[in-house]
């Protein structure tokens, strides 16, 4: 294997590497962090383990007992959990939120991936780009946006795109990830994403399927279906399948009349998994969602285009009344009736509202206040115990639907998702163990979206750290007041600086956009199984000095390193591989994390060995020091 595809500059720019042997630990080596005495929850799913977490510029470079090794910041974690920082991979964050982050520091998040629900700028590299140049508080990627693709092309109007228009919207598919999106998001729920027919979806989609990618979905919920969950997480599974992509079923839920089959609805994932297809989701630990008042509600028909059209209807008496029933029917199925309707910015209760306006009906209220504005509304859905089957399933991972906020927000996912779950979900109520919530909020996301070098507590991977008390980590904010900042997560660190110290937010701005390569595939976690590659090749620039890399590793089921031979080798540069750190692998694709002292400067680097991509099977090396 020798095809070339690309180098990212290594140490302090050189392109081109030179004998390498792998050393045992050094004597006395030094760092610029270490983290001591934690309890190390790795992100992998393994068993818990005491220990030390070095860190050199911005990459995790040591794990386990250093006492040895001295830096030039040493922090006492006596008590604390490390673990990797948590990625949330269903992120609504604001710009001016992203430049601080504190709500999301305080939960322990260090990457967030925006444009969920086919939302978003279609123009995803300017997106990353302005949002990099602002400054950002902690990493951040994105997703291409169906929805947003849908309506450029075809507009807000419920009406078949011609062959040249789905043409254009595969093109704007393809050229979101060419900029690095981190898969294509849907939100068939949604207006004018609602429009399209799972098998239009499913052709532009199709494009993606040489990147090897998600396609995760707002689940369409229809009247003609009886507004079933489980008939729109089916429509985003065949989707998905059909298109070659994986499916992830976002902000998973069992809906008002289907509330207790939240098992069955896990079910649907495991068989679609069992039977060769890997499925997943994410889900929030709250019986409540968030969204436009009318967009969940108002039938699809009177929506069609858009909210002039829609305004422009309420005043004929004969669709108003059309509208106002099947709006009603729409809050029976779905959220209980007009008792699970709370209406924000006016913060008030539906209830409320039809008493005010003389004891008119639900749907009668519901029009007359999305006439005097475009309101948000909370909205009421589930069952605890639907919750609790959908966070204990394996391909489960925690996303807020949330993002980070420049101190506003009105759902108290914002800021409680992840400490709710490790206090009320972990250690009250022992719904999951510590191991697999932390799994589920790193290593589990990362491996979902593709990452490679984020999510996990290795040699080789991104300082993305977070540093938590399992005895007081827990949520404050309610529905009533959604602000509340959460109590238990003592540092934070994202690429290596530390974005949070002592439960204080620090002004670090050391997050960056983080861009999709097409050698990332989204895969399932195989942590648990033993695995190991073999490859030899080049790599390095077209038109300059190239080097050979040659591995031979594995990594046991239960071994938190790989073990065995990583070579790179070219003339005038010495390369020291000093330790192995976490193979990660999926049918005919590897990456391997590593640290390495090239020409004396310590740094970490990741090895992808990808034979699987259609387009340029390939050997590359990424890392660096900051």
């Amino acid at each position: 294997m020798s095809r070339h595809v690309s180098v990212i500059p290594l140490c302090g720019g050189a392109l081109v590497l030179a004998g390498a042997t792998l050393l045992g630990a050094q004597a006395t080596p030094t760092y610029d962090l270490i983290l001591r005495h934690g309890t190390i929850v790795d992100g992998s799913g393994a068993p818990r383990i005491t220990g030390d977490v070095a860190v050199a510029g911005d990459a995790i470079v040591a794990v386990g007992d250093l006492g040895g090794a001295t830096a030039g910041t040493e922090v006492d974690a006596t008590g604390l959990v490390v673990a990797p920082g948590f990625i949330n991979i269903h992120s609504h964050p604001t710009p001016e939120g992203l430049r601080t982050a504190r709500n999301m520091l305080t939960q322990g998040v260090t990457t967030e991936i925006l444009n969920p629900d086919g939302g978003g700028p279609v123009d995803v590299g300017a997106q990353l780009d302005t949002l990099a140049g602002a400054g950002l508080a902690v990493n951040a990627g994105a997703n291409i946006g169906f929805n947003s693709i849908w309506a450029q092309v075809v507009g807000q109007a419920d009406r078949r795109p011609g062959r040249d228009e789905i043409e254009q919207m595969k093109t704007l598919v393809l050229a979101g990830l060419q900029a690095g999106a981190w898969g294509v998001s849907a939100g068939l729920d949604y207006k004018p994403g609602y429009f399209a027919t799972t098998e239009e979806v499913t052709g532009i989609v199709k494009a993606a399927a040489p990147w090897r990618t998600i396609f995760t979905n707002h689940d369409r919920l229809t009247p003609e279906s009886g507004y079933s969950s489980r008939v729109g997480i089916a429509e985003t599974l065949a989707v998905g399948e059909r298109a070659g992509l994986v499916p992830v079923v976002t902000h998973m839920k069992a809906q008002g009349r289907e509330q207790k089959t939240g098992a069955a609805l896990v079910d649907l994932l495991a068989r679609m998994t069992a039977r060769g297809r890997y499925a997943a989701a994410d889900a929030y630990p709250y019986l409540a969602g968030q969204s436009g008042l009318g967009a969940l509600i108002i039938p699809g028909w009177a929506q069609d285009g858009g909210r002039e059209k829609m305004l422009e209807r309420f005043q004929d008496p004969a669709l108003r009344k059309k509208i106002v029933a099947e709006s009603e029917e729409a809050m029976n199925a779905r959220f209980g009736g007009p008792e699970g309707v709370f209406v924000t910015g006016l913060d008030r209760e539906l209830t409320d509202i039809m008493r005010e306006m003389g004891s008119v009906s639900p749907g009668e209220a519901l029009v007359r206040t999305l006439e005097e504005a475009n309101r948000g509304a909370i909205l009421r859905f589930g069952a605890e115990e639907d919750l609790v089957a959908i966070l204990k399933a394996p391909a489960t991972s925690i996303a807020c639907d949330c993002g980070a906020v420049d101190g506003r927000a009105s759902h108290p996912r914002y800021y409680g998702t992840f400490p709710r779950v490790l206090g009320r979900y972990v250690r009250d109520e022992h719904v999951l163990t510590l191991e697999d919530a932390v799994r589920k909020m790193s290593g589990l996301p990362a491996t979902t979206i593709g990452l490679v070098d984020r999510g996990f507590l290795a040699p080789g991977m991104k300082a993305d750290i977070a540093v938590f008390d399992p005895a007081t980590i827990i949520d404050h904010a309610t529905f009533e007041k959604p602000t509340e900042v959460s109590d238990g997560v003592r540092h934070v660190l994202v690429n290596g600086r530390f974005a949070l110290r002592d439960g204080q937010v620090t002004g670090e701005q050391a997050g960056r956009a983080l861009r999709r390569d097409a050698h990332m595939p989204s895969r399932p976690m195989g942590n648990g199984q033993a695995r190991a590659v073999q490859a030899a090749g080049t790599v390095g620039a077209t038109d300059g000095p190239r080097f050979r890399v040659t591995i031979d590793v594995r990594q046991g089921a239960a071994d938190r390193a790989a073990r065995g031979t990583l070579r790179l080798t070219a003339p005038q540069h010495t390369v020291e591989i000093v330790s192995l750190g976490l193979l990660q692998t999926a049918p005919r694709w590897a990456s391997l994390g590593a640290t390495a002292r090239i020409d004396g400067t310590l740094c970490a680097i990741t090895v992808i060995v990808d034979r699987a991509n259609p387009t340029a099977p390939s050997i590359m090396v990424i890392g660096g020091r900051v």
